[in-house]
């Protein structure tokens, strides 16, 4: 990165943070902290307001913006195809501000270069395929939505597969502290402390039922307001799967979210997986059929055993 092109980099960076201190933005930047006490001090000569205060970083000064911004095709092109996108997975309301965002970036552009964004955006489509009831569904985006930005604490029915002692389904009564949405394969899911379980869980928004807001509010982890990648909630189950030389090619194609580890051996694939609870892989172990043998850990071996038994009892006896 030239000079020129790290000297926006760090206002854009300013504008999105609060403080920056100088090794902070020199790790960003893999540069010296005496190259960004410099670029800092250019910055401040051809008038952008930093402000510097010791011990905790530089900021912009309240109210400073950088003019309109010029786009490269791909920086159009991707900002559009997001738009797009984005406008498939969220309720009316983002589906709107999305649409709004790209005719304003569309319109900003060139003649020359719009022709060129428009070609690219009208021949890489994305296609989501949308839940089977979208209105109830956005709803719940837009409920969800607020109670997370208002920390307020929620309670709903949920409708379980697999239970966490008999394997069996049900339906329970959560209290819970919603803290993210997150879309996971077309899927979207509330991250949230379940106050029955006493720790973080996924909850999937369509199994979700009879939401309640609570007059109770909470207050958010700080793990959650000051994200370290390099501390990630623990999982603590390991599972080792052995899978068919011959549907090795398929499983490849279709990871598993869990999946930390792929090895070929004479045997067959051997599949590494951490995990936090062994329901959540169950549906994809038993997806697999014959072609996949757990070999540890044995207490999910068994599980699947059981769960096969009772598959080949249930056709027992039929004609």
């Amino acid at each position: 990165m030239n000079r020129t092109d790290r000297l926006l980099a760090i206002i854009l960076e300013l504008q999105g943070k609060d403080r920056q201190r100088a090794e902070d933005l020199a790790a960003t930047f893999e540069t010296s902290k005496r190259t960004i006490y410099r670029d800092i001090q250019a910055l401040c000569e051809s008038g952008v307001p930093v402000v510097s205060t010791p011990g905790q970083g530089y900021a912009l000064m309240e109210g400073y913006f950088l003019p309109p911004l010029s786009f490269s095709v791909p920086e159009a092109t991707m900002l559009l195809l997001g738009s797009d996108l984005m406008a498939q997975h969220f309720d009316e309301q983002y589906r709107e501000a999305a649409l709004a965002a790209a005719r304003k970036i569309s319109g900003a552009l060139p003649k020359l270069l719009h022709e060129e964004v428009r070609y690219l955006r009208n021949n890489i489509v994305f296609v989501a395929p949308g839940p089977q009831n979208a209105s109830d569904e956005h709803e719940k985006l837009l409920l969800l939505r607020r109670t997370i930005l208002d920390r307020r604490c929620i309670r709903f029915t949920y409708h379980t597969r697999h239970g966490e002692q008999n394997g069996k389904g049900g339906v329970t009564s959560r209290e819970v502290n919603p803290y993210r949405l997150v879309s996971l394969y077309n899927i979207w899911n509330l991250v949230a402390y379940c106050h029955l379980r006493q720790e973080i869980r996924h909850f999937r928004l369509d199994r979700i039922e009879a939401i309640e807001v609570l007059a109770s509010t909470f207050q958010r982890p700080y793990e959650l307001e000051n994200p370290n990648p390099q501390e990630r909630r623990p999982r603590p189950i390991v599972v080792r799967v052995l899978f068919a030389p011959e549907i090795a090619r398929w499983l490849q194609e279709t990871p598993n979210y869990f999946m930390t580890n792929c090895e070929e051996t004479p045997d067959g694939l051997l599949i590494t997986l951490h995990i936090r609870h062994e329901q959540d892989i169950m549906p994809w172990l038993l997806g697999w059929g014959r072609h996949a043998r757990v070999l540890e850990p044995i207490t999910l071996r068994q599980r699947v055993e059981k769960e096969a038994r009772a598959m080949l009892q249930r056709y027992q006896g039929i004609d």
